[in-house]
């Protein structure tokens, strides 16, 4: 009886500790556990359109036509991002034209560099959401409250991107997105180098799931004058 006695305490402070252990054990699970990081308003943008399967697209071929009053142009392109293959196939007078885009870094002919401009401002229209997180020296902001849309009636969310320096073929863009609830863009302005005259302003319509991407087609301007839209897609 006497040697059971003595046990008790020991069999005691053994529970105690190993208990005490147990709920520092929890603890320190419970402190080191951290909320997931928010979205940024650019990443939510972007994630609609399917930047986040963007590294598996091997190629993307479009149509870009534009209309300006009674003048019509149609640029067809062919693009490995991954490769940075471009292939030019216009519809217009101009003749096919095919290069790598690392060869901009390599004295470019006046030729290559038009072509490159015009592939980038063509690609830019239609994948523009998808640089909200690819490109650098952007600024992504989204504006309190409800704003007037540009073109009919109704009220949407703001965000502002403002691109800074001195890179690109128009540095010091600004772009103004008209989102939906599901940060969708409905509308937009562009303005070249920040002009306070907007250099243009659309809806985005006609929306489509093309391989991993979701992209907007139509782009009607605000009397009709002008008009962006695209054909011939694929997304491989």
């Amino acid at each position: 009886m006497k040697l059971l006695s003595n046990l008790i305490p020991l069999i005691y402070i053994l529970i105690l500790t190993l208990t005490t252990c147990s709920e520092r054990k929890e603890q320190n699970s419970v402190t080191t556990e951290r909320p997931a990081k928010e979205l940024t308003v650019a990443q939510k943008i972007a994630n609609v359109y399917g930047t986040g399967s963007f590294d598996k697209v091997n190629s993307i071929k479009f149509t870009f036509n534009v209309q300006k009053g009674e003048k019509q142009v149609h640029r067809t392109w062919f693009w490995e991002p991954k490769t940075g293959l471009v292939k030019f196939l216009s519809y217009g007078k101009d003749k096919p034209f095919t290069y790598l885009r690392n060869q901009l870094s390599e004295n470019p002919t006046d030729e290559l560099k038009n072509i490159d401009a015009k592939f980038i401002n063509d690609q830019y229209w239609l994948l523009f959401p998808l640089h909200l997180v690819m490109d650098e020296n952007v600024s992504v902001k989204l504006e309190p409250g409800l704003h007037k849309l540009p073109i009919g009636e109704g009220q949407a969310r703001l965000v502002t991107v403002e691109y800074s320096g001195n890179k690109g073929y128009t540095p010091n863009d600004r772009y103004e997105l008209y989102i939906d609830d599901n940060y969708k863009i409905v509308q937009w302005i562009y303005r070249r180098n920040n002009s306070p005259t907007p250099t243009r302003l659309t809806k985005w319509e006609n929306y489509n799931k093309i391989g991993p991407l979701y992209l907007s087609l139509n782009r009607p301007g605000k009397d009709g004058s002008f008009r962006v839209w695209f054909t011939g897609v694929g997304v491989k």
